[in-house]
Protein backbone atom coordinates (compact mmCIF):
# COMPACT_ATOMS: atom_id res chain seq x y z
CA UNK A 1 0.00 0.00 0.00
CA UNK A 2 1.05 3.63 0.03
CA UNK A 3 0.70 6.93 1.34
CA UNK A 4 -1.83 8.84 -0.16
CA UNK A 5 -1.17 12.88 1.03
CA UNK A 6 1.27 15.23 2.67
CA UNK A 7 4.94 14.52 2.81
CA UNK A 8 5.30 10.75 2.65
CA UNK A 9 2.89 10.83 -0.26
CA UNK A 10 3.46 7.71 -2.72
CA UNK A 11 5.92 5.82 -0.76
CA UNK A 12 4.69 2.34 0.07
CA UNK A 13 4.29 0.63 3.39
CA UNK A 14 3.85 -2.86 4.61
CA UNK A 15 0.38 -4.25 5.52
CA UNK A 16 -0.29 -7.43 7.32
CA UNK A 17 -1.60 -10.86 5.81
CA UNK A 18 -4.27 -11.43 8.07
CA UNK A 19 -6.13 -7.95 8.52
CA UNK A 20 -9.09 -5.96 6.50
CA UNK A 21 -6.97 -3.19 6.19
CA UNK A 22 -8.66 0.65 5.52
CA UNK A 23 -9.55 0.85 1.97
CA UNK A 24 -7.41 4.13 0.10
CA UNK A 25 -10.73 5.73 -0.84
CA UNK A 26 -11.56 5.45 2.84
CA UNK A 27 -8.45 6.71 4.10
CA UNK A 28 -8.42 9.72 1.56
CA UNK A 29 -12.32 10.44 2.22
CA UNK A 30 -11.10 10.32 6.23
CA UNK A 31 -8.29 13.06 5.46
CA UNK A 32 -11.09 14.95 3.00
CA UNK A 33 -13.85 15.17 5.44
CA UNK A 34 -11.62 16.37 8.87
CA UNK A 35 -8.56 18.37 6.67
CA UNK A 36 -5.56 17.14 5.27
CA UNK A 37 -3.50 19.88 7.55
CA UNK A 38 -2.83 18.30 10.48
CA UNK A 39 -0.09 20.61 11.79
CA UNK A 40 0.06 20.66 15.51
CA UNK A 41 -2.62 18.02 15.67
CA UNK A 42 -2.60 15.25 18.16
CA UNK A 43 -3.38 11.95 16.24
CA UNK A 44 -4.45 8.44 18.07
CA UNK A 45 -5.07 5.48 16.09
CA UNK A 46 -6.98 2.48 17.81
CA UNK A 47 -7.13 -0.64 16.46
CA UNK A 48 -4.10 0.25 14.33
CA UNK A 49 -3.50 -3.03 12.18
CA UNK A 50 -0.84 -1.71 9.96
CA UNK A 51 -1.08 2.07 10.88
CA UNK A 52 -2.40 2.86 7.53
CA UNK A 53 -4.59 5.91 8.93
CA UNK A 54 -1.51 7.77 11.49
CA UNK A 55 1.05 7.12 8.92
CA UNK A 56 -1.28 9.25 6.58
CA UNK A 57 -1.79 11.43 9.80
CA UNK A 58 1.63 11.69 10.52
CA UNK A 59 2.62 12.71 6.45
CA UNK A 60 0.02 15.22 6.75
CA UNK A 61 1.74 17.10 9.56
CA UNK A 62 0.74 15.72 12.81
CA UNK A 63 2.20 16.90 15.46
CA UNK A 64 2.12 13.85 17.31
CA UNK A 65 0.77 10.43 16.09
CA UNK A 66 -0.22 7.09 19.17
CA UNK A 67 -0.91 4.20 17.44
CA UNK A 68 -2.10 1.10 19.54
CA UNK A 69 -2.26 -2.02 18.40
CA UNK A 70 -2.61 -5.43 20.70
CA UNK A 71 -1.65 -7.85 17.84
CA UNK A 72 1.83 -8.29 18.02
CA UNK A 73 2.29 -9.38 14.44
CA UNK A 74 0.34 -6.13 13.52
CA UNK A 75 2.08 -4.45 16.19
CA UNK A 76 5.47 -4.81 14.58
CA UNK A 77 4.50 -4.17 11.14
CA UNK A 78 4.26 -0.98 11.91
CA UNK A 79 7.79 -0.42 13.74
CA UNK A 80 8.97 -1.93 10.40
CA UNK A 81 6.46 0.29 8.55
CA UNK A 82 7.80 3.61 10.70
CA UNK A 83 11.76 2.45 9.85
CA UNK A 84 11.05 1.96 6.24
CA UNK A 85 9.35 5.58 5.97
CA UNK A 86 12.09 6.85 8.37
CA UNK A 87 9.81 8.19 11.03
CA UNK A 88 11.51 8.43 13.98
CA UNK A 89 10.04 8.02 17.46
CA UNK A 90 10.77 11.56 18.28
CA UNK A 91 12.31 13.60 15.19
CA UNK A 92 14.18 17.08 15.45
CA UNK A 93 11.34 18.88 14.60
CA UNK A 94 9.49 17.72 17.80
CA UNK A 95 7.31 15.37 16.02
CA UNK A 96 6.27 12.46 17.44
CA UNK A 97 4.97 8.55 16.29
CA UNK A 98 4.92 5.81 18.80
CA UNK A 99 3.24 2.49 18.37
CA UNK A 100 1.89 0.66 21.14
CA UNK A 101 1.12 -2.51 21.49
CA UNK A 102 -1.33 -2.69 24.22
CA UNK A 103 -5.26 -3.67 24.66
CA UNK A 104 -7.23 -0.19 23.07
CA UNK A 105 -9.01 -0.17 26.70
CA UNK A 106 -5.59 -0.25 28.63
CA UNK A 107 -4.43 2.45 26.77
CA UNK A 108 -7.30 4.80 26.43
CA UNK A 109 -7.14 4.48 31.21
CA UNK A 110 -3.06 4.59 30.72
CA UNK A 111 -3.69 8.32 28.39
CA UNK A 112 -6.00 9.66 31.02
CA UNK A 113 -3.64 8.64 33.68
CA UNK A 114 -1.11 10.65 32.01
CA UNK A 115 -3.31 13.61 31.19
CA UNK A 116 -2.98 13.36 27.69
CA UNK A 117 -5.35 14.49 25.03
CA UNK A 118 -5.80 14.22 21.19
CA UNK A 119 -7.62 16.09 18.75
CA UNK A 120 -8.94 13.35 16.37
CA UNK A 121 -9.05 9.53 17.17
CA UNK A 122 -9.38 6.98 14.50
CA UNK A 123 -10.94 3.55 15.41
CA UNK A 124 -11.30 0.89 12.90
CA UNK A 125 -11.98 -2.73 15.15
CA UNK A 126 -12.22 -5.74 13.95
CA UNK A 127 -16.20 -5.98 12.73
CA UNK A 128 -19.30 -6.82 14.20
CA UNK A 129 -18.10 -7.63 17.95
CA UNK A 130 -19.05 -4.91 19.13
CA UNK A 131 -15.71 -3.13 19.97
CA UNK A 132 -16.54 0.28 18.30
CA UNK A 133 -19.37 1.32 20.38
CA UNK A 134 -17.22 -0.14 23.93
CA UNK A 135 -14.42 2.01 22.42
CA UNK A 136 -16.84 5.55 22.26
CA UNK A 137 -18.23 4.51 26.03
CA UNK A 138 -14.43 4.43 27.12
CA UNK A 139 -13.49 7.46 24.94
CA UNK A 140 -16.49 9.20 26.90
CA UNK A 141 -15.92 7.82 30.46
CA UNK A 142 -11.84 8.79 30.07
CA UNK A 143 -11.06 12.76 29.50
CA UNK A 144 -8.48 11.97 26.57
CA UNK A 145 -10.18 14.28 24.18
CA UNK A 146 -10.04 18.40 23.51
CA UNK A 147 -13.51 20.03 23.23
CA UNK A 148 -14.63 19.88 19.25
CA UNK A 149 -12.20 16.89 19.12
CA UNK A 150 -13.23 14.31 16.60
CA UNK A 151 -14.03 11.32 16.17
CA UNK A 152 -14.23 9.17 13.21
CA UNK A 153 -14.88 5.10 13.61
CA UNK A 154 -14.65 2.56 10.80
CA UNK A 155 -17.22 -0.13 11.10
CA UNK A 156 -19.27 -2.57 9.07
CA UNK A 157 -22.79 -2.43 8.83
CA UNK A 158 -24.19 -4.08 10.92
CA UNK A 159 -21.94 -2.71 13.99
CA UNK A 160 -24.43 -0.60 16.14
CA UNK A 161 -22.67 2.92 16.96
CA UNK A 162 -24.56 4.45 20.47
CA UNK A 163 -25.23 7.38 18.08
CA UNK A 164 -27.28 9.40 21.08
CA UNK A 165 -24.50 9.66 23.46
CA UNK A 166 -24.12 12.60 25.82
CA UNK A 167 -20.55 13.99 24.98
CA UNK A 168 -20.46 13.02 20.54
CA UNK A 169 -22.98 14.51 17.93
CA UNK A 170 -22.47 13.21 14.28
CA UNK A 171 -20.75 15.28 12.07
CA UNK A 172 -21.42 12.54 8.91
CA UNK A 173 -21.80 9.01 7.87
CA UNK A 174 -20.68 8.00 4.70
CA UNK A 175 -20.61 4.52 3.26
CA UNK A 176 -17.36 2.66 1.53
CA UNK A 177 -17.75 -0.67 -0.08
CA UNK A 178 -18.46 -2.83 3.10
CA UNK A 179 -17.28 -0.40 5.60
CA UNK A 180 -18.68 2.84 6.94
CA UNK A 181 -17.28 5.98 8.42
CA UNK A 182 -19.01 7.59 11.00
CA UNK A 183 -17.53 10.98 11.84
CA UNK A 184 -18.25 12.37 15.88
CA UNK A 185 -17.25 15.41 17.25
CA UNK A 186 -16.95 16.01 21.12
CA UNK A 187 -19.51 18.07 22.05
CA UNK A 188 -18.03 21.73 23.54
CA UNK A 189 -18.86 21.35 27.64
Amino acid sequence: MKILTGQLKGRNFYMPAHIRPTQNIARKAIFDIIGHDMNGKNFLDLFSGSGAVGLEAYSSGAQRVVMVEKDSKCFQVIEQNCLQLNIPDLGLDGRECRPFCMDVFAAIKSFSLKKDRFDVVFLDPPYDQGLGKKALKTLEAYDILHPNSVIIVECGKREGLPYAEHDFEIMTERKYGKSYLVIFKKRDS
